[in-house]
């Protein structure tokens, strides 16, 4: 564990950031308090296909009634 204080951090930021990324807990502090301990953000890697099974989409799902085309401007397909 490093603490190190805000003028030390402010300085060497990059230094900070990178021991953080590689596991170290890394304290700043303002005038000897703990403030803040930055840390690495984990993100989630997405699994395509996760609602494939689980939803199903009728076969007229996107036709349109006449009243609906008016409303919005759309021309007839049909």
């Amino acid at each position: 564990m490093s603490q190190i204080n805000m003028f030390e951090a402010k300085t060497h930021l990059s230094s900070y950031v990178q021991r953080a990324l590689e596991g170290e807990e890394v304290i700043i502090a303002k005038a000897g308090k703990p403030m803040v301990r930055p840390e690495p953000i984990v993100s989630k890697k997405r699994r395509l296909g996760g609602w494939e099974g689980k939803v199903r989409m009728v076969a007229d799902f996107d036709d349109c009634s006449s009243e609906l085309e008016t409303l919005f401007g759309m021309q007839s397909g049909k």
